[in-house]
């Protein structure tokens, strides 16, 4: 716990993720150059006004997305508890075989985020990662049940506090296309710290031990590093 307090007074207060910082600054001095040439050629300025108004729209969109809130989780106390790693809306709670890492049936908890969610990811629960890895693949709509495996996603294998592992995985979906993981193996982690951030809609995936207690339903929104999914036994 105490590593968990010393590492949350490092953290500084962001508004804008750095993921996102080239890409706003860059489609801002386009969309205002295009203004500005659009505002000198047309005495009218209804292009102009027309160009600003749709784009500016888009802009402060892609804004919402790049927002980064610093968050800290309510309780002070945070062993067994599972937290949301994304800001989004639980589509799939369900039994399944995970045959990469454990080789045996996991409960799988899918939050999916839409473009106007926040993309930063933070680590679900208080423990140690193990290994992390990055697989190329697909592209499929991130709600499809068949992205989990297909489409390009990171995987971040999570030992407890309590001894029980967990799995992290960052899905990219039809529109995101790189997911950033900031997880190292053999690092501490801790809940309020970022885990890491993908590019657009996209997907979540937890796979948790049998017997761990649920504590969203299907089609409940989430707040990521403050929505209690679960809590392990």
């Amino acid at each position: 716990m105490s590593k968990r307090i010393e590492k949350l007074k490092r953290l500084k207060k962001i508004r804008i993720h750095r993921e996102g910082t080239d890409t706003l600054l860059w489609s801002g001095i386009v969309i205002a150059a295009v203004g500005l040439l659009l505002w000198r050629c047309f005495s009218s300025h209804i292009a102009f006004w027309i160009f600003m108004v749709i784009f500016g729209s888009v802009y402060a969109i892609v804004v919402n997305f790049f927002r980064c809130p610093i968050r800290r989780f309510p309780l002070e106390d945070t062993e067994n508890i599972v937290v949301a790693p994304a800001d989004g809306k639980v589509v799939v709670i369900e039994e399944v075989e995970e045959t990469q890492y454990f080789h045996e049936r996991r409960i799988m908890v899918s939050i999916f985020m839409s473009l106007f969610n926040v993309h930063a990811n933070w680590f679900p629960v208080d423990g140690k990662v193990l290994e992390v890895h990055h697989f190329d693949g697909d592209f499929h709509k991130a709600w499809l049940p068949k992205a989990a495996a297909e489409n390009e996603h990171a995987d971040v294998l999570i030992e407890a506090e309590n001894g029980q592992k967990i799995l992290c995985r960052q899905i990219a979906g039809a529109v995101a296309r790189r997911i950033v993981t900031y997880a190292k193996a053999e690092d501490d982690c801790f809940i309020d710290e970022h885990l890491g951030f993908i590019k657009f809609g996209s997907r979540v995936d937890l796979f948790l031990p049998l017997g761990t207690e649920i504590c969203v339903k299907m089609g409940q929104s989430t707040t990521g590093d403050q929505t209690i999914v679960a809590k392990l036994k």
